[in-house]
């Protein structure tokens, strides 16, 4: 890229860690793109592409075999970079506007129902090998099903999280970003139950590791979760961190939560990820109705 393009894309990197609090994994993800679509664009700068470059770069990204997913996050990238552009006045057209992104089809998992999770939640929180192994499957299980956290966020929370007697937690999500979330009477007397248990460890986590003064790795976690499984009789290919906060999001929406209110529990930047749940129970109603209405029957000839 030459010089004044580094700039605009220096600038551009600025711009969303100052204004959207992105993360440096984020930024940096970004300007790879950037450069990846600038070296298709040579001998054009970056900053002058054109809209026939950008369908002949998504094109070649496809015939490369890329994922559609990952082509859809390249084209998010180049749209903010030339939206960017325009905003700055340093170009006044956009050549990514009459770009579609890329199908992309939904690879959220199949959330457990509400008795399987009453069912992790009683059976499979009980009985383990030690006191300990109960008290804490019971206050990961609980926290993950009644907030949504994803793993990360659970296992750095803080010991301490559960002092304030308030009804909200305070989680620290992607990008260093914080958001309140509710916090039921079950989860915080599981989570109390376990600091309680742990008082002499002096931990700093709520769910320390064998080093106390280290969280609780992911590989420990899915451990304990596999054993929960098995437990309440749950094939343990079905039972994760992300169905348990897909489970949460899924309930929610079915019992009538408002869009906004559940991205903004899920820590969601963007309202277009969370919208992604509402396609898919919209499928699934779907084929409900597909499946069992006697109209729907008569209609494909059944």
């Amino acid at each position: 890229m030459s010089e004044v393009v580094d700039r605009h894309v220096e600038a551009f990197l600025e711009m969303l860690a100052a204004e959207r609090g992105a993360a440096l994994k984020t930024r940096q993800a970004y300007a790879s793109d950037l450069a990846d679509f600038s070296r298709h664009c040579v001998p054009t700068s970056l900053a002058q592409a054109t809209g026939e470059q950008v369908r002949s770069y998504l094109t070649s990204l496809s015939q490369a075999g890329m994922a559609a997913r990952t082509a859809a996050r390249r084209l998010s990238c180049l749209k903010q970079f030339y939206r960017f552009l325009m905003l700055e006045s340093i170009r006044s057209d956009d050549p990514t506007d009459r770009q579609q992104s890329p199908k992309v089809s939904s690879s959220l998992p199949r959330p457990l129902d509400e008795k399987e999770i009453r069912l992790l939640l009683e059976e499979g929180t009980r009985g383990h090998d030690s006191e300990r192994r109960d008290l804490l499957s019971r206050a990961a299980l609980e926290l993950l099903y009644t907030t949504g956290l994803r793993i990360s966020e659970l296992l750095s929370l803080p010991a301490t999280c559960v002092k304030a007697k308030g009804a909200m937690l305070l989680v620290r999500g992607k990008g260093g970003r914080e958001r309140l979330v509710p916090l039921s009477r079950s989860a915080r007397e599981a989570a109390e139950a376990l600091v309680h248990y742990d008082r002499d460890l002096g931990s700093p986590y709520l769910f320390p590791g064998r080093n106390p003064d280290k969280p609780l790795t992911r590989q420990g976690f899915d451990k304990i979760l596999l054993a929960c499984a098995l437990k309440a009789g749950i094939d343990p290919e079905r039972v994760s961190p992300h169905v348990l906060r897909h489970s949460f999001a899924s309930h929610l929406l079915a019992h009538g939560a408002d869009l906004r209110a559940l991205q903004m529990l899920l820590g969601h930047a963007d309202i277009a990820t969370t919208q992604i749940y509402t396609q898919v129970m919209a499928e699934r109603l779907r084929q409900l109705v597909t499946a069992h209405h006697p109209l729907a029957k008569i209609q494909s000839g059944d």
